[in-house]
C-alpha cells in the first residue's frame, strides 16, 4: 500500500463513486506539482495514489468531481474538490471524500 490512499463515496446513492479521476501534488517552490494521479475503482478507492513514501511537506488532492456528476446526468455545483493537507512523519495518510453535488466531506482516515 502506498503512503496515501482515498476512497469516495456518493452520499446521494449510499454507494462507492466509481471513475472518479483523483490527482495527487505537491508543492514546490514554483506552486503545486503533479506526483500520481489514478482512477477510483468500483469499490471507489484507490490504494496506490503516489510513492511508497510521501517527503514531509504539503500536497493536495484533487477530485474531479464535475466530471463524475456529468457522467451521471447530474448537476453539481462543485467541478472540483481540492484538499491540502500536510504530511509530516506519519506512517499512512488515508484522505477521503463523502461527496453530493451541492456539498462534499473529508476527514484524515487510517
Amino acid at each position: 500500500m502506498s503512503h496515501l490512499t482515498t476512497h469516495v463515496l456518493d452520499a446521494v446513492t449510499g454507494t462507492p463513486a466509481a471513475g472518479v479521476a483523483v490527482t495527487l501534488s505537491a508543492r514546490e517552490e514554483g506552486g503545486w506539482e503533479p506526483v500520481a494521479s489514478g482512477v477510483t475503482n468500483a469499490d471507489g478507492r484507490i490504494g496506490e495514489l503516489g510513492p511508497d513514501r510521501l517527503a514531509p511537506g504539503d500536497y493536495q488532492v484533487r477530485f474531479d468531481t464535475g466530471m463524475y456528476f456529468s457522467r451521471l446526468n447530474v448537476d453539481s455545483f462543485y467541478p472540483e474538490v481540492l484538499i491540502t493537507f500536510t504530511v509530516g512523519d506519519g506512517d499512512h495518510y488515508h484522505v477521503p471524500l463523502l461527496l453530493s453535488p451541492f456539498a462534499y466531506s473529508t476527514y484524515r482516515g487510517s
